[in-house]
């Protein structure tokens, strides 16, 4: 794969990954015409107005999603395994930052990925905020096991309406990064869709790898197109080889 980048082997990596990145591993991705958004409305099911209206139609909306990401045929594909790779081979720092609330990252071999959006396997007490992992169903009487208060256990995801996770890690790092890469992402999400342009005002290279070209496409300095299973691995090598 041809690249513009030229890097020193210490150089500090940035990557962010959207639905794209999963979409190989038979996950539904939410903003696509066939997409999850399109049979059913976001105001019903994620944002936090949502879960005071109709907490079960709510938790059975995740209680879906998260028995489809268990379910054996959605692995982590190639792409998730690059990126595993060049975490692992990479002298200098990579975050990984996703904006998926599945394990595939995990899955796939990246050690410590930061999910903005937060976890479907996980579920947060609204009472004490003490996080647990779940990965059966939820429902309107679950109780929290650590304060042992009911009703009060949401899926650990981020609505709308809400504030992404680690947002001050994650701008700290792309004023700090050399190379910015997004993977996968529409590019019309906030404030996910601006870290290019952050990431170009501190001067890093920026890269979109994707099925088609973003919204925000001309943003970047470079873009690399088609399935994830194939680019992503393939500029992954091109890094570690001219590195």
């Amino acid at each position: 794969m041809p690249t513009n980048i030229r890097l020193p082997r210490d150089a500090r990596i940035v990557i962010l990954t959207g639905a794209g990145i999963s979409r190989e591993s038979g996950l539904h991705t939410f903003r696509d015409a066939d997409g999850i958004w399109a049979k059913v409305r976001l105001e019903d099911v994620a944002t936090p107005e949502a879960f005071v209206r109709d907490p079960a139609q709510v938790q059975a909306f995740y209680n879906t999603r998260r028995r489809d990401l268990q379910d054996r045929n959605v692995q982590p594909n190639a792409a998730h395994a690059a990126l595993a790779r060049l975490e692992r081979e990479w002298r200098g720092e990579v975050l990984l930052v996703t904006q998926n609330i599945d394990d595939l990252h995990e899955r796939g071999g990246s050690r410590h990925p930061l999910h903005m959006h937060g976890e479907l396997l996980k579920a947060r007490c609204q009472y004490c905020d003490h996080v647990v992992e779940e990965r059966g169903d939820l429902s309107v009487e679950s109780a929290c096991p650590h304060c042992g208060l009911p009703g009060g256990m949401r899926p650990h995801v981020v609505w709308f309406g809400e504030m992404p996770l680690e947002m001050e890690r994650i701008y700290g790092a792309l004023a700090e990064c050399d190379l910015f890469v997004s993977i996968g992402t529409s590019g019309n999400v906030y404030p996910a869709a601006g870290f290019v342009a952050e990431a170009r005002a501190h001067g890093a290279h920026t890269v979109e790898l994707n099925l088609e070209p973003s919204d925000g496409a001309r943003a970047f300095a470079e873009g690399h197109y088609g399935p994830a299973t194939e680019v992503v691995p393939a500029f992954v090598d091109a890094l570690l080889q001219q590195g």
